[in-house]
């Protein structure tokens, strides 16, 4: 009998070309995905050395980066320095090698990792990879995928292979029932607390047990989403019949027999019963409540009924300065309560949280209320046009347009800054997002990470408030 593997060793040895001299392995790629933003300099450059892409009919491009997500806009309204030309390069060079993109206005676009599983693109079992670090998140429908960069898509494109080592694995038990208006973002934020940004450097994680059964499929790509925020190489969870039911009829999923045949090869896509990890970490959510940053890490956060934590407990001075550090860049001081901070700006959106799950619970939140007058921005940016059609279908968008905010068009939008659309300087932003460095939304805008239904009722508020708040 064949010792038991871990469902990543299974995913793994399922793509394993060969082992090469250096102990590294040659792993083939199903499913190579392209944003306009990478994709433009990767088609250019492969251009420019006179080679093909191995499969076009594998490679998918999509418009997510530099896009205007205002109402009404098009390609030519983008507010990104060259984002135009982005899009123009990578249209031709795609035209050229042979494969499609899912294009402004067409109703497949949106950011990659919401759209590609969406579609059917992602599956459980394939190989998927793209230019972006968050390409984990479609790891939560049970597909081996990660971010890339540049040179090695090229090579990607090219021969539909790629080297790498054998990364070492780890297991995340969340066990326990999540209590009412706390998330998948409440449980991995209170993660990365715990074990630090950087305790899964070098690892695959898996996220497993009774709370991540129980949760979305959204949910769990939130979870796989946020995994490089702690170190992690990517992240997966298995595939069972909740994944099954929401892969089902996706333009790009198998159909008939094959999705029967499909369907009975994913049945053996979990973690064997005696597989051993390198390392299992064991969260019980029962107790937890919801998370908020409070600095400029992701590992910087505490309860959204907490207070911004003593620095006297932190004895490494590389880590002291670091928190003084963040501290001074956020404006807070330690011991102060979080409930007192007050924020001018909302943005629900990104590839962890704009899926219809995600806009559901903040328009719960804030359906019938209105935003705080103190407010200077307050957006929503749907991840999909697809999630944005839903929504409108269900009426959310005339919930939050009552409340105040602003309804947007689908794109990754301003979880990032790259030198175009920004929030007013020095902002504090409730924000739905994955990231809170320094700079990461603007120049000098201080971010606090949290929940969608936590950035609705922060909205409400013009502070950092709990959503369970509002729903008594």
């Amino acid at each position: 009998m064949s010792a038991p593997r871990t469902l990543h060793a299974k995913l793994w040895d399922m793509h394993r070309i060969a082992i090469l001299e250096d102990g590294s392995e040659l792993l083939h790629i199903d499913r190579i995905v392209l944003h306009e933003r990478a994709g433009a300099v990767c088609m250019r450059q492969l251009s420019k050395t006179g080679r093909a892409v191995f499969d076009p009919g594998q490679v998918f491009g999509i418009m997510d980066h530099v896009l205007d997500t205002r109402p009404g806009r098009t390609d030519a309204t983008t507010l990104v320095p060259n984002g135009q030309k982005f899009i123009e390069v990578f249209r031709a060079e795609a035209a050229a090698a042979g494969f499609g993109i899912f294009d402004v206005g067409d109703a497949r676009q949106g950011i990659a990792h919401v759209s590609m599983p969406e579609q059917g693109v992602a599956l459980p079992g394939l190989s998927l990879v793209c230019a972006d670090s968050h390409t984990g998140t479609v790891g939560g429908i049970g597909a081996l995928a990660w971010g890339i960069g540049v040179s090695e898509t090229e090579h990607a494109l090219a021969t539909q292979t790629i080297a790498l080592q054998r990364p070492k694995t780890m297991r995340v038990n969340f066990d326990g029932v999540l209590g009412d208006m706390v998330s998948a973002k409440d449980a991995v934020l209170h993660l990365i607390g715990e074990i630090g940004a950087a305790g899964a450097v070098g690892y695959m994680v898996e996220f497993a047990g009774t709370a991540v059964r129980a949760m979305s499929v959204e949910g769990r790509m939130t979870l796989c989403n946020m995994a490089v925020e702690f170190g992690a190489w990517s992240a997966v969870v298995a595939p069972d019949a909740v994944t099954i039911d929401w892969l089902a009829g996706r333009p790009f999923a198998p159909a008939g027999a094959m999705w029967d045949r499909a369907v009975e090869t994913w049945a053996d896509l979990r973690s064997d019963d005696d597989a051993v990890f390198d390392r299992e970490v064991d969260i019980d959510v029962a107790q937890l409540g919801p998370q908020v940053s409070w600095g400029t890490s992701p590992q910087h956060v505490t309860s959204v009924c907490g207070r911004v934590p003593s620095l006297d407990a932190i004895e490494d001075p590389v880590a002291r300065g670091s928190a003084e550090a963040a501290l001074r860049y956020m404006g807070l001081r330690p011991g102060q309560p979080l409930s007192d901070v007050t924020i001018n700006t909302v943005f629900i959106g990104s590839c962890t949280n704009s899926r219809l799950g995600d806009l559901r619970a903040a328009a719960d939140v804030v359906r019938g209320h209105r935003i705080s007058p103190a407010l200077e921005k307050a957006i929503v940016v749907p991840g999909s046009s697809e999630v944005k059609r839903l929504a409108e279908a269900e009426g959310l968008d005339t919930v939050f347009r009552d409340a105040g905010f602003e309804w947007r068009e689908s794109g990754c939008s301003l979880c990032f800054f790259g030198g175009g659309e920004g929030f007013p300087p020095g902002a504090r932003v409730a924000s739905t997002t994955n990231r809170n460095f320094e700079n990461r939304q603007g120049p000098g805008i201080r971010t606090h990470l949290m929940s969608p239904a936590t950035a609705a009722a922060s909205a409400l508020a013009g502070r950092i408030a709990d959503p369970r708040e509002v729903r008594a």
